[in-house]
């Protein structure tokens, strides 16, 4: 039987950080992880690039049932810390848009960073090495062991334990609910875990007429109503969600960062609305075509809509507005159309509604929402409020971030307040 002051239980972006945080700050640390290969998650990440963390990370950037939980964590270390990491490490990055930023080289050097940061830290890591068992020690012994950890390569003692063991997203490169039950164990709650930053999908049948668009993008704006909070009383009113992001058409659905923002916010039966060309009333610009034109139809559509629009979108959605109301003929003479159909027409494309049947599930989700109740625990600390010297960190907690770096920012952040304050109270 070992001893160590800390054993961190999964070596993804927050275990990695937290463990090699609390080497650094004196503490024997122990990393286990059940899968052979270290931090894939990482390593896939931004098409390769690792998209590390967002320069406007803020707390309104997070779900959560307790949306203020974040915030300390997020606060005690920031984005801009973990930049100033990177450049120690001589890591080259840029920003991609909207405060993204990506390695110029690959994924591969997160991961460096981050085991260099371990080595530093004196950090001994068992990989793989799966966990059996996470025992409670009723009265902790004299050096401040309070937790057993049976692994395959034997018993550990500890004073801390540290779960870091993601959601379900992904599971051919290990995802599993290991740190959701263990959490449960020790009397947890969980908020219900539901793929999130995933593409959406559609009813075959209701999804045939758009099929044939798979692989067409464009700029959107997408809305949702999110679900009123758990503990909403009386006339609560939920605002409605917006991100204006790329959309992009699949063989099964939709896809591109605007869906990927959304589906963490889209409740299951519930439509979508998506402007198809943001900034422009187009109900209003085909009846100004209207005067002293003859233009056909198509043609006033076309330029109706902006560049962005694919023609190949253009005159699939004119056949199908076509379908409800006959008179929008391609050919047809827009100076002789009625208002209302153009009308129909505008609208059709600026406030399109259609409701999702589903996702595409954790295989291909980004993250997990849901987890560990934040309620639970300190916001200070991520330590559990029912089983002291047992901590939460990344995304088994019930935070989750926008698409862009926010789920990254969180795992850096939750996993170094967590090492200060086991260094801070160590036995």
């Amino acid at each position: 039987m070992s001893d160590f002051d800390v054993v961190v239980i999964g070596a993804g972006a927050a275990g990695l950080f937290c463990a090699g945080a609390a080497g650094q700050l004196g503490l024997r640390v122990l990393l286990l992880d059940h899968a052979a290969k270290v931090a894939e998650k990482i390593r896939i990440s931004g098409g390769g690039r690792c998209n590390f963390t967002n320069r406007e990370a803020l707390p309104a950037n997070y779900l959560s049932e307790n949306p203020h939980f974040c915030r300390s964590a997020l606060a005690q270390y920031t984005c801009g810390d973990f930049i100033d990491l990177v450049r120690k490490h001589g890591i080259a990055f840029h920003e991609k848009h909207k405060g993204q930023l990506f390695c110029d080289g690959s994924s591969q050097q997160i991961i460096d960073l981050l085991l260099t940061e371990c080595e530093r830290g004196g950090v001994t890591r068992r990989q793989p090495c799966g966990v059996k068992a996470v025992r409670a020690v009723d009265a902790p012994t004299k050096g401040g062991h309070r937790f057993e950890v049976d692994t395959d390569q034997g018993v550990v003692r500890t004073g801390h334990v540290v779960i870091a063991t993601g959601g379900l997203s992904i599971p051919k490169i290990g995802a599993t609910d290991f740190g959701q039950r263990l959490a449960q164990q020790f009397g947890h709650r969980i908020v219900p875990l539901r793929p999130a930053l995933a593409p959406l999908t559609f009813d075959a049948t209701q999804w045939a007429r758009w099929v044939a668009l798979a692989g067409v993008a464009l700029p959107v704006t997408v809305t949702a109503t999110p679900a009123a909070p758990e503990n909403a009383k009386g006339k609560h009113k939920v605002k409605p969600v917006s991100f204006d992001e790329d959309l992009l058409f699949t063989h099964r659905g939709l896809s591109g960062p605007a869906i990927l923002q959304i589906s963490s916010f889209w409740v299951p039966g519930q439509p979508l609305t998506i402007d198809l060309a943001p900034g422009i009333d187009l109900a209003a610009a085909l009846r100004e075509a209207k005067q002293g034109s003859r233009r056909q139809l198509s043609t006033a559509w076309k330029d109706a809509l902006p560049e962005a629009v694919p023609q190949r979108l253009a005159q699939a959605w004119l056949h199908d507005a076509a379908t409800r109301h006959p008179a929008l003929q391609d050919t047809a003479a827009v100076a002789e159309l009625k208002d209302k159909d153009l009308d129909a027409l505008g609208q059709s494309a600026n406030a399109w509604s259609i409701t999702p049947s589903g996702t595409e599930g954790y295989a291909k989700a980004e993250v997990t929402a849901g987890g560990v109740d934040t309620r639970e625990l300190s916001s200070q600390t991520m330590e559990s409020k029912l089983r002291p010297g047992l901590y939460f960190i990344g995304e088994v907690v019930d935070v989750t971030g926008w698409l862009g770096g926010y789920n990254f920012q969180w795992a850096w952040s939750s996993a170094m307040a967590c090492a200060r304050a086991i260094a801070a109270g160590k036995p």
